[in-house]
């Protein structure tokens, strides 16, 4: 595939690649760069599905400007939250893989490849961890490091005891397991990436934990005080969601 390909994409890719994006004006054009610089060059076929979500300033536009360009990306709108553009970019996406990454590429985009066959297989849900042997972190700062840790701990004692790293925004899922976790997630704010975790569990999807190479951000939009109390505010909710049977198989059919 190239950027003057014409050729229209196969009903069923081999990757979705799902982008949130609010308000990322700043960042958008490096990483819609970097990833279609990367898609050209895979043997296999791809789409990109950039989802904004209430975007106040150019997401929209500089979006369109590159699916004018690129015959595989697409933009969707969805309700303001994260969650929310993941759920619209999982329940939209054709691929029989579908990747989740943040705009920051945190993660190289070139570090996909760990979460696909031949180098991974036999899952429901790969999640990239910062915490797996062989992983690495480059410039985080200590008191973001240890918060997260600290959220994770308590993850593991309420929610989803066993899993390492929640939070990393890096996730893929096969086509099945990706219907239906979304079709049943609710949360639209940072506690979805919780919340898909518990569901694929309640259901019984094998989850795999990635080591990947992970680099911090300045950009990155998380209050340390305030983001962390509603996180963990989110994390009973996802628990009382479970009691109350809202993520039970039934209320798929």
């Amino acid at each position: 595939m190239t950027s003057d390909s014409i050729t229209p994409l196969p009903d069923e890719p081999f990757l979705t690649i799902v982008i949130p994006a609010w308000n990322e004006e700043p960042r958008l054009p490096g990483t819609l760069e970097q990833v279609t610089a990367f898609l050209d060059q895979q043997p296999y076929a791809a789409e990109v599905l950039v989802v904004e979500n209430g975007s106040t300033d150019r997401t929209t536009e500089i979006a369109e400007e590159f699916a004018a360009r690129f015959a595989y990306i697409r933009v969707l709108h969805s309700p303001q939250g994260k969650g929310a553009a993941v759920k619209m970019g999982m329940m939209a996406g054709r691929g029989a893989y579908l990747y989740v990454c943040d705009t920051d590429l945190a993660v190289p985009i070139e570090e996909v490849a760990k979460f696909l066959p031949p180098q991974i297989s036999e899952y429901d849900v790969a999640i990239a961890s910062r915490e797996a042997p062989g992983a690495r972190r480059y410039n985080e700062p200590f008191y973001r490091h240890l918060m997260g840790r600290v959220y994770n701990i308590i993850a593991q004692l309420i929610v989803v005891p066993g899993i390492k790293d929640t939070q990393c925004g890096f996730k893929c899922f096969n086509r099945r397991a990706a219907r239906a976790i979304f079709s049943v997630q609710v949360m639209s704010g940072w506690g979805f990436d919780v919340e898909v975790l518990f569901i694929a569990r309640r259901w019984g999807h094998r989850i795999v934990e990635v080591p990947v190479n992970w680099y911090y951000g300045r950009g990155s939009r998380i209050s340390p005080v305030r983001d962390s109390l509603r996180m963990l505010g989110e994390l009973w909710q996802v628990r009382r969601n479970g009691s109350r049977g809202l993520y039970d198989v039934k209320r798929l059919h």
